[in-house]
């Protein structure tokens, strides 16, 4: 359950960062790619640590964990830079997905939401 979770609200994060990432390519391309790379990893490695076995999902769920540190590092260096993005739905919907893959990591079981 929680893996499927993960999975729909990694999708929803992905669709509320199609504008930002339409925004950074005022900026900087390269970080506007950046981005989509990080959020097609993340919804991806979830997809895929769901359909494997034993231990192995975990790898797949720490990759994904990785990427989505990724997409706040695009975010928090954009602001930083004095970007002006408007990416508080993406966050919100970000640290929900870093919350639901330490879990997936860590193999703790979480109530569904």
């Amino acid at each position: 359950m929680q893996t499927f979770v993960a999975y729909t609200n990694a999708l929803e994060l992905a669709r509320s960062l199609v504008p930002i990432i339409a925004a950074l390519k005022k900026h900087s391309a390269e970080q506007a790619d950046q981005l989509e790379r990080a959020v097609s990893s993340v919804v991806l490695n979830v997809a895929e640590g769901a359909r494997r076995q034993g231990k192995d999902p975990r790898r797949f769920y720490a990759f994904a964990n990785g990427s989505a540190s990724e997409i706040r590092a695009v975010l928090d260096l954009a602001q930083a830079l004095g970007w002006s993005l408007d990416d508080a739905r993406a966050r919100q919907l970000l640290d929900r997905e870093l919350g639901l893959l330490w879990g997936l990591v860590h193999g703790k079981r979480m109530a569904p939401r």
